[in-house]
Protein backbone atom coordinates (compact mmCIF):
# COMPACT_ATOMS: atom_id res chain seq x y z
CA UNK A 1 0.00 0.00 0.00
CA UNK A 2 1.77 3.39 -0.90
CA UNK A 3 0.77 6.86 0.98
CA UNK A 4 -2.06 7.44 -1.73
CA UNK A 5 -3.78 4.10 -1.30
CA UNK A 6 -2.80 0.89 -2.30
CA UNK A 7 -1.59 0.26 -6.24
CA UNK A 8 -4.76 -1.36 -7.30
CA UNK A 9 -6.53 -1.05 -11.06
CA UNK A 10 -9.84 0.83 -10.73
CA UNK A 11 -11.12 1.60 -14.22
CA UNK A 12 -14.09 4.12 -13.31
CA UNK A 13 -15.28 5.88 -16.34
CA UNK A 14 -17.53 8.84 -16.39
CA UNK A 15 -20.39 7.27 -18.16
CA UNK A 16 -20.57 4.77 -14.94
CA UNK A 17 -20.30 7.14 -12.22
CA UNK A 18 -22.55 10.32 -13.49
CA UNK A 19 -21.96 13.92 -13.13
CA UNK A 20 -20.89 12.72 -9.07
CA UNK A 21 -17.59 12.64 -10.41
CA UNK A 22 -14.21 14.55 -12.10
CA UNK A 23 -11.57 13.79 -13.84
CA UNK A 24 -7.90 14.48 -13.51
CA UNK A 25 -4.60 13.96 -15.28
CA UNK A 26 -0.96 14.05 -13.94
CA UNK A 27 2.99 13.98 -15.48
CA UNK A 28 6.31 14.71 -14.81
CA UNK A 29 10.33 14.06 -16.29
CA UNK A 30 13.25 12.11 -16.08
CA UNK A 31 16.93 11.02 -17.02
CA UNK A 32 19.93 8.57 -15.83
CA UNK A 33 19.89 7.93 -11.98
CA UNK A 34 22.17 7.64 -9.92
CA UNK A 35 21.85 6.49 -6.27
CA UNK A 36 19.11 7.50 -4.02
CA UNK A 37 20.42 10.34 -1.63
CA UNK A 38 18.84 9.12 1.82
CA UNK A 39 15.27 8.43 3.04
CA UNK A 40 13.39 11.91 2.89
CA UNK A 41 12.07 13.27 6.24
CA UNK A 42 10.20 16.47 6.33
CA UNK A 43 9.88 17.35 10.20
CA UNK A 44 7.51 19.71 11.21
CA UNK A 45 9.06 23.26 10.78
CA UNK A 46 7.75 26.65 10.80
CA UNK A 47 6.79 28.13 7.16
CA UNK A 48 7.67 31.25 6.05
CA UNK A 49 5.21 34.25 5.98
CA UNK A 50 3.00 33.92 2.16
CA UNK A 51 4.43 36.47 -0.18
CA UNK A 52 1.82 40.07 0.12
CA UNK A 53 0.90 39.51 -3.18
CA UNK A 54 -1.13 36.00 -2.06
CA UNK A 55 -4.45 36.95 -1.17
CA UNK A 56 -7.51 34.25 -0.21
CA UNK A 57 -9.56 33.16 -3.69
CA UNK A 58 -7.68 32.47 -6.69
CA UNK A 59 -4.17 33.77 -7.26
CA UNK A 60 -2.96 34.91 -11.17
CA UNK A 61 0.47 36.54 -12.60
CA UNK A 62 2.74 37.55 -9.65
CA UNK A 63 0.94 36.29 -7.01
CA UNK A 64 0.90 32.85 -8.15
CA UNK A 65 4.75 32.70 -8.81
CA UNK A 66 4.84 34.16 -5.36
CA UNK A 67 3.22 31.78 -4.18
CA UNK A 68 5.10 28.74 -6.16
CA UNK A 69 8.17 29.74 -5.11
CA UNK A 70 6.98 29.93 -1.28
CA UNK A 71 5.90 26.31 -1.64
CA UNK A 72 9.65 25.42 -3.31
CA UNK A 73 11.33 27.50 -0.66
CA UNK A 74 9.07 25.39 2.30
CA UNK A 75 9.35 21.80 0.83
CA UNK A 76 5.69 21.09 -0.30
CA UNK A 77 3.40 20.13 -3.48
CA UNK A 78 0.12 21.81 -3.76
CA UNK A 79 -2.90 18.97 -4.90
CA UNK A 80 -4.17 19.61 -8.41
CA UNK A 81 -7.21 17.70 -9.26
CA UNK A 82 -9.48 17.54 -12.29
CA UNK A 83 -13.09 18.55 -11.72
CA UNK A 84 -16.15 17.85 -13.73
CA UNK A 85 -19.03 19.29 -11.66
CA UNK A 86 -19.46 21.70 -8.79
CA UNK A 87 -19.49 18.69 -6.69
CA UNK A 88 -16.14 17.86 -7.23
CA UNK A 89 -14.90 21.87 -6.40
CA UNK A 90 -16.72 22.10 -3.51
CA UNK A 91 -14.51 19.00 -2.48
CA UNK A 92 -11.59 20.72 -3.41
CA UNK A 93 -11.85 23.94 -2.19
CA UNK A 94 -13.90 22.14 1.08
CA UNK A 95 -10.12 20.24 1.55
CA UNK A 96 -8.25 23.17 1.46
CA UNK A 97 -9.88 24.55 4.09
CA UNK A 98 -9.58 21.72 6.16
CA UNK A 99 -5.71 20.98 5.89
CA UNK A 100 -4.86 24.73 5.41
CA UNK A 101 -3.37 25.10 2.20
CA UNK A 102 -3.66 25.76 -1.42
CA UNK A 103 -5.20 23.90 -3.81
CA UNK A 104 -5.26 23.70 -7.80
CA UNK A 105 -8.90 23.43 -9.35
CA UNK A 106 -7.71 22.01 -12.96
CA UNK A 107 -10.30 20.85 -15.72
CA UNK A 108 -9.74 18.80 -18.69
CA UNK A 109 -11.19 18.88 -22.15
CA UNK A 110 -13.16 16.45 -21.33
CA UNK A 111 -13.94 17.68 -17.86
CA UNK A 112 -15.01 21.36 -19.57
CA UNK A 113 -17.65 19.13 -22.26
CA UNK A 114 -19.10 17.15 -19.44
CA UNK A 115 -19.60 20.60 -17.38
CA UNK A 116 -21.26 22.09 -20.30
CA UNK A 117 -23.50 19.09 -20.91
CA UNK A 118 -23.27 15.73 -22.96
CA UNK A 119 -25.20 16.20 -25.15
CA UNK A 120 -24.12 20.47 -25.88
CA UNK A 121 -23.49 21.46 -29.44
CA UNK A 122 -19.09 20.47 -29.67
CA UNK A 123 -18.86 21.88 -33.04
CA UNK A 124 -14.90 23.08 -32.67
CA UNK A 125 -15.10 22.53 -29.00
CA UNK A 126 -17.53 24.99 -28.12
CA UNK A 127 -19.05 23.11 -25.46
CA UNK A 128 -15.35 22.14 -24.26
CA UNK A 129 -14.61 25.66 -24.03
CA UNK A 130 -17.64 26.52 -22.73
CA UNK A 131 -17.99 24.00 -19.51
CA UNK A 132 -14.23 25.00 -19.11
CA UNK A 133 -14.91 28.51 -18.77
CA UNK A 134 -18.20 28.35 -16.89
CA UNK A 135 -16.20 26.41 -14.00
CA UNK A 136 -13.85 28.72 -13.92
CA UNK A 137 -16.06 31.15 -13.61
CA UNK A 138 -18.06 29.17 -10.80
CA UNK A 139 -14.55 29.00 -8.84
CA UNK A 140 -14.05 32.49 -9.23
CA UNK A 141 -17.13 33.24 -7.24
CA UNK A 142 -17.06 30.88 -4.48
CA UNK A 143 -13.12 30.64 -3.71
CA UNK A 144 -12.45 33.58 -1.93
CA UNK A 145 -15.25 32.21 0.82
CA UNK A 146 -12.77 29.21 2.02
CA UNK A 147 -10.13 31.14 2.78
CA UNK A 148 -7.53 30.21 0.92
CA UNK A 149 -4.89 30.59 -2.18
CA UNK A 150 -7.03 28.53 -5.58
CA UNK A 151 -5.00 28.06 -8.90
CA UNK A 152 -7.42 27.73 -11.78
CA UNK A 153 -5.54 26.05 -14.87
CA UNK A 154 -6.17 22.85 -17.53
CA UNK A 155 -5.10 19.79 -18.13
CA UNK A 156 -3.11 17.95 -20.89
CA UNK A 157 -3.82 19.85 -24.39
CA UNK A 158 -2.18 17.87 -27.18
CA UNK A 159 -1.66 19.17 -30.68
CA UNK A 160 -5.08 17.97 -31.94
CA UNK A 161 -6.52 20.20 -28.72
CA UNK A 162 -5.47 23.35 -29.64
CA UNK A 163 -8.77 24.28 -30.69
CA UNK A 164 -10.11 23.97 -27.16
CA UNK A 165 -7.01 25.86 -25.77
CA UNK A 166 -7.07 28.79 -28.26
CA UNK A 167 -10.57 29.42 -27.20
CA UNK A 168 -9.45 29.62 -23.60
CA UNK A 169 -7.28 32.03 -24.59
CA UNK A 170 -9.63 33.98 -26.17
CA UNK A 171 -11.57 33.79 -22.86
CA UNK A 172 -8.60 34.57 -20.76
CA UNK A 173 -7.78 38.19 -22.62
CA UNK A 174 -11.44 39.40 -22.72
CA UNK A 175 -11.24 38.68 -19.57
CA UNK A 176 -8.08 40.23 -18.75
CA UNK A 177 -9.02 43.34 -20.84
CA UNK A 178 -12.17 43.63 -18.09
CA UNK A 179 -10.82 43.04 -15.05
CA UNK A 180 -6.40 43.43 -15.57
CA UNK A 181 -5.82 39.68 -14.78
CA UNK A 182 -6.67 36.34 -16.68
CA UNK A 183 -9.50 34.39 -16.19
CA UNK A 184 -7.69 31.14 -15.87
CA UNK A 185 -4.05 31.17 -13.61
CA UNK A 186 -2.41 28.84 -15.57
CA UNK A 187 -2.68 26.15 -18.89
CA UNK A 188 -0.75 23.28 -19.45
CA UNK A 189 0.34 22.27 -22.85
CA UNK A 190 1.39 18.23 -23.71
CA UNK A 191 3.28 18.13 -26.39
CA UNK A 192 5.70 15.25 -25.26
CA UNK A 193 5.07 12.94 -28.13
CA UNK A 194 6.67 15.52 -30.33
CA UNK A 195 9.93 15.92 -31.29
CA UNK A 196 11.93 17.82 -28.33
CA UNK A 197 12.08 20.95 -31.26
CA UNK A 198 8.38 21.18 -32.27
CA UNK A 199 7.06 20.76 -28.65
CA UNK A 200 9.18 23.60 -27.17
CA UNK A 201 9.10 25.77 -30.49
CA UNK A 202 5.21 25.32 -30.18
CA UNK A 203 5.15 26.04 -26.27
CA UNK A 204 7.34 29.01 -26.56
CA UNK A 205 4.88 30.51 -28.99
CA UNK A 206 1.75 30.13 -26.87
CA UNK A 207 3.91 31.27 -24.41
CA UNK A 208 4.64 34.48 -25.80
CA UNK A 209 1.35 35.03 -26.20
CA UNK A 210 0.29 34.11 -22.99
CA UNK A 211 2.93 36.15 -20.70
CA UNK A 212 1.01 39.42 -22.08
CA UNK A 213 -2.14 38.64 -20.10
CA UNK A 214 0.48 36.53 -16.80
CA UNK A 215 -0.33 33.23 -17.77
CA UNK A 216 1.52 30.68 -16.44
CA UNK A 217 2.22 27.43 -18.74
CA UNK A 218 2.66 23.99 -17.87
CA UNK A 219 4.54 22.25 -20.47
CA UNK A 220 5.58 18.18 -20.43
CA UNK A 221 8.59 16.26 -21.47
CA UNK A 222 8.89 12.51 -21.77
CA UNK A 223 5.92 11.34 -21.50
CA UNK A 224 3.24 9.66 -18.38
CA UNK A 225 2.38 6.33 -18.98
CA UNK A 226 -1.03 4.61 -18.78
CA UNK A 227 -4.45 6.13 -19.81
CA UNK A 228 -6.77 9.19 -18.71
CA UNK A 229 -9.11 10.41 -20.23
CA UNK A 230 -8.64 10.47 -23.65
CA UNK A 231 -5.16 10.85 -23.45
CA UNK A 232 -3.56 6.93 -23.93
CA UNK A 233 0.22 6.25 -23.19
CA UNK A 234 -0.54 2.13 -22.30
CA UNK A 235 1.99 1.07 -24.82
CA UNK A 236 4.56 3.32 -24.77
CA UNK A 237 8.02 2.66 -25.25
CA UNK A 238 9.40 2.83 -21.30
CA UNK A 239 12.23 4.30 -22.30
CA UNK A 240 9.98 7.55 -22.94
CA UNK A 241 8.83 7.53 -19.77
CA UNK A 242 12.35 8.95 -18.19
CA UNK A 243 13.30 12.76 -18.87
CA UNK A 244 17.20 13.73 -19.97
CA UNK A 245 18.52 16.59 -17.67
CA UNK A 246 19.85 18.20 -21.27
CA UNK A 247 16.02 18.39 -22.90
CA UNK A 248 14.99 20.29 -19.56
CA UNK A 249 17.83 22.63 -19.76
CA UNK A 250 16.45 23.29 -23.54
CA UNK A 251 13.01 23.92 -22.71
CA UNK A 252 14.38 26.43 -19.82
CA UNK A 253 16.69 28.49 -22.26
CA UNK A 254 14.18 28.79 -24.79
CA UNK A 255 11.37 29.57 -22.56
CA UNK A 256 13.18 31.87 -20.28
CA UNK A 257 14.14 34.11 -23.51
CA UNK A 258 10.17 34.78 -23.25
CA UNK A 259 9.36 38.43 -21.95
CA UNK A 260 7.72 37.93 -18.85
CA UNK A 261 7.32 34.34 -19.24
CA UNK A 262 6.61 32.15 -16.46
CA UNK A 263 6.53 28.22 -16.78
CA UNK A 264 6.67 24.81 -15.00
CA UNK A 265 7.66 21.45 -16.47
CA UNK A 266 6.20 18.33 -16.08
CA UNK A 267 8.86 15.97 -16.33
CA UNK A 268 8.61 12.50 -16.79
CA UNK A 269 10.43 9.97 -14.61
CA UNK A 270 8.52 6.45 -14.51
CA UNK A 271 5.08 8.33 -13.60
CA UNK A 272 2.00 5.96 -15.01
CA UNK A 273 -1.75 7.37 -14.62
CA UNK A 274 -4.00 4.98 -12.82
CA UNK A 275 -2.91 2.77 -9.84
CA UNK A 276 -1.48 -0.15 -10.54
CA UNK A 277 -0.07 -3.62 -8.74
CA UNK A 278 3.10 -3.03 -6.73
CA UNK A 279 5.96 -3.47 -8.45
CA UNK A 280 4.29 -2.10 -11.99
CA UNK A 281 5.95 1.12 -11.67
CA UNK A 282 9.39 2.73 -11.70
CA UNK A 283 9.31 6.73 -10.03
CA UNK A 284 12.67 7.56 -10.30
CA UNK A 285 12.27 10.94 -8.64
CA UNK A 286 16.47 11.23 -8.45
CA UNK A 287 15.86 12.27 -12.67
CA UNK A 288 14.61 15.56 -11.18
CA UNK A 289 17.66 15.84 -8.55
CA UNK A 290 20.13 15.52 -11.36
CA UNK A 291 18.19 17.80 -13.61
CA UNK A 292 18.30 20.49 -10.66
CA UNK A 293 22.03 20.21 -10.07
CA UNK A 294 22.70 19.85 -14.22
CA UNK A 295 20.83 23.08 -14.82
CA UNK A 296 22.23 25.10 -11.99
CA UNK A 297 25.85 24.72 -12.82
CA UNK A 298 25.07 25.55 -16.15
CA UNK A 299 23.47 28.98 -14.56
CA UNK A 300 26.16 29.67 -12.49
CA UNK A 301 24.14 31.47 -10.15
CA UNK A 302 23.64 29.82 -7.37
CA UNK A 303 20.30 28.59 -7.30
CA UNK A 304 20.41 25.42 -6.93
CA UNK A 305 16.45 24.26 -7.40
CA UNK A 306 15.93 27.18 -10.98
CA UNK A 307 12.94 24.74 -12.11
CA UNK A 308 9.64 24.13 -10.65
CA UNK A 309 8.76 20.71 -11.40
CA UNK A 310 5.17 19.11 -11.72
CA UNK A 311 4.44 15.47 -10.98
CA UNK A 312 1.99 13.72 -12.67
CA UNK A 313 0.43 10.26 -12.11
CA UNK A 314 0.57 10.67 -8.17
CA UNK A 315 -2.55 8.31 -7.50
CA UNK A 316 -0.58 5.16 -5.31
CA UNK A 317 2.72 6.75 -4.91
CA UNK A 318 4.73 6.24 -1.79
CA UNK A 319 5.19 9.00 0.61
CA UNK A 320 8.74 8.25 0.34
CA UNK A 321 9.27 9.12 -3.31
CA UNK A 322 6.34 12.09 -3.21
CA UNK A 323 8.68 13.80 -0.92
CA UNK A 324 12.27 13.33 -2.25
CA UNK A 325 10.68 14.71 -5.66
CA UNK A 326 9.36 17.69 -3.45
CA UNK A 327 13.06 17.99 -2.20
CA UNK A 328 13.68 18.53 -5.80
CA UNK A 329 11.42 21.28 -6.69
CA UNK A 330 8.12 19.54 -7.11
CA UNK A 331 5.37 22.32 -6.44
CA UNK A 332 2.54 20.30 -8.01
CA UNK A 333 0.92 17.04 -8.04
CA UNK A 334 -1.96 15.47 -9.99
CA UNK A 335 -3.93 13.26 -8.01
CA UNK A 336 -7.01 12.13 -10.09
CA UNK A 337 -7.87 8.01 -9.76
CA UNK A 338 -7.95 7.74 -5.82
CA UNK A 339 -9.84 10.94 -5.48
CA UNK A 340 -12.66 9.50 -8.33
CA UNK A 341 -12.52 6.24 -6.34
CA UNK A 342 -13.39 8.17 -2.43
CA UNK A 343 -16.01 10.07 -4.33
CA UNK A 344 -17.96 7.09 -5.65
CA UNK A 345 -16.75 5.36 -2.53
CA UNK A 346 -18.64 8.05 -1.04
CA UNK A 347 -21.84 7.64 -2.97
CA UNK A 348 -21.65 3.76 -3.01
CA UNK A 349 -21.17 3.97 1.42
CA UNK A 350 -24.60 6.12 1.34
CA UNK A 351 -26.73 4.11 -0.94
CA UNK A 352 -25.63 1.05 1.20
CA UNK A 353 -26.60 2.26 4.24
CA UNK A 354 -29.63 3.82 3.17
CA UNK A 355 -30.57 1.16 0.85
CA UNK A 356 -33.64 0.02 2.05
CA UNK A 357 -34.95 3.65 2.00
CA UNK A 358 -33.70 4.26 -1.55
CA UNK A 359 -35.99 1.74 -3.20
CA UNK A 360 -39.47 3.46 -3.79
CA UNK A 361 -40.25 6.21 -3.36
CA UNK A 362 -42.86 5.68 -0.29
CA UNK A 363 -42.51 2.40 1.88
CA UNK A 364 -39.23 2.09 3.99
CA UNK A 365 -38.48 -0.36 7.21
CA UNK A 366 -40.33 2.33 9.12
CA UNK A 367 -43.66 1.74 7.44
CA UNK A 368 -45.52 0.84 4.05
CA UNK A 369 -46.46 4.68 3.91
CA UNK A 370 -43.55 6.26 5.06
CA UNK A 371 -42.11 8.73 2.56
CA UNK A 372 -38.62 8.67 1.06
CA UNK A 373 -37.77 11.46 -0.48
CA UNK A 374 -35.34 13.18 2.38
CA UNK A 375 -33.08 9.88 1.25
CA UNK A 376 -33.22 10.26 -2.23
CA UNK A 377 -32.45 13.83 -2.50
CA UNK A 378 -29.67 13.65 -4.74
CA UNK A 379 -27.84 16.18 -2.54
CA UNK A 380 -27.60 13.30 -0.13
CA UNK A 381 -25.84 11.31 -2.28
CA UNK A 382 -23.45 13.36 -3.80
CA UNK A 383 -22.47 15.45 -0.27
CA UNK A 384 -21.50 11.78 1.11
CA UNK A 385 -18.90 11.47 -2.54
CA UNK A 386 -17.92 15.16 -1.48
CA UNK A 387 -17.00 14.29 2.22
CA UNK A 388 -15.17 11.13 1.44
CA UNK A 389 -13.22 13.08 -1.50
CA UNK A 390 -12.24 16.13 0.59
CA UNK A 391 -10.93 13.27 3.55
CA UNK A 392 -9.00 11.93 0.84
CA UNK A 393 -7.86 15.12 -0.25
CA UNK A 394 -6.79 16.22 3.37
CA UNK A 395 -4.95 12.92 3.26
CA UNK A 396 -2.96 13.62 0.06
CA UNK A 397 -1.76 17.09 1.50
CA UNK A 398 -0.57 15.58 4.14
CA UNK A 399 1.66 13.51 1.93
CA UNK A 400 2.79 15.94 0.37
CA UNK A 401 3.38 18.37 2.92
CA UNK A 402 0.85 20.54 2.68
CA UNK A 403 -0.87 21.00 5.75
CA UNK A 404 -0.70 24.65 7.30
CA UNK A 405 0.79 26.32 5.11
CA UNK A 406 -1.02 29.48 4.55
CA UNK A 407 0.92 31.71 7.16
CA UNK A 408 -0.02 34.85 6.05
CA UNK A 409 1.42 38.34 5.72
CA UNK A 410 0.86 40.57 8.89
Amino acid sequence: RGALGPRRIENLSLSQLGPMLFSATALVSGLNVGPRAGTITMQTKTVTPLPASVKPGVVTGEALWDLLQHAKENKYAIPAVNVVSSCSISSCLEAAAKYGGPMIVQFSRGGGQFIAGKTADNADDAACIAGSVAGALHVRQVAELYGVPVILHTDHCQRSWLPWFDGLMDANEKYFKANGEPLFSSHMLDLSEEPLEENVGTCKEYLQRMAKCNILLEMELGVTGGEEDGVDNTDIDSSRLYTQPEEVWEVYQQLSSVPNGRFTVAAAFGNVHGVYAPGNVDLQPQILHNTQKYISEKLGDGDPKPTCFVFHGGSGSSREDIRYAIEAGTIKMNIDTDTQWAFWDGVREYEAKYHDYLQGQIGNPEGETKPNKKYYDPRMALRSGEEAMAKRLCEAAEDLNCIDVLNWSK
